[in-house]
């Protein structure tokens, strides 16, 4: 079972305001959760490209910018259990 929670404020180098990752994208393994901070909204849609071209993945159709933090968040979800390329 996975504990889901809150990343803690006090954390140096952790991002407070994230909402916790959905038990149902990480249930079997092979699957993953990749957390995205980039510049600007074209890097990050770069790396989810990038990780499409390899990977089944569910992208996300934009990027968030919360007030007051540096650049641009992105979430996609992956499948690494199919082979690569397909």
């Amino acid at each position: 079972m996975v504990l889901v929670q809150r990343n803690s404020a006090s954390c140096p180098g952790v991002v407070p305001y994230m909402n916790p990752i959905n038990e149902v994208h990480v249930q079997e393994p092979g699957l993953a959760v990749v957390e995205v901070a980039a510049a600007d909204a074209a890097t990050a849609l770069a790396l989810q490209t990038a990780l499409a071209a390899q990977w089944a993945t569910a992208t996300a159709d934009q990027v968030t910018h919360d007030p007051g933090q540096p650049g641009v968040r992105l979430r996609c979800y992956l499948d690494l259990r199919q082979p690569l390329g397909a």
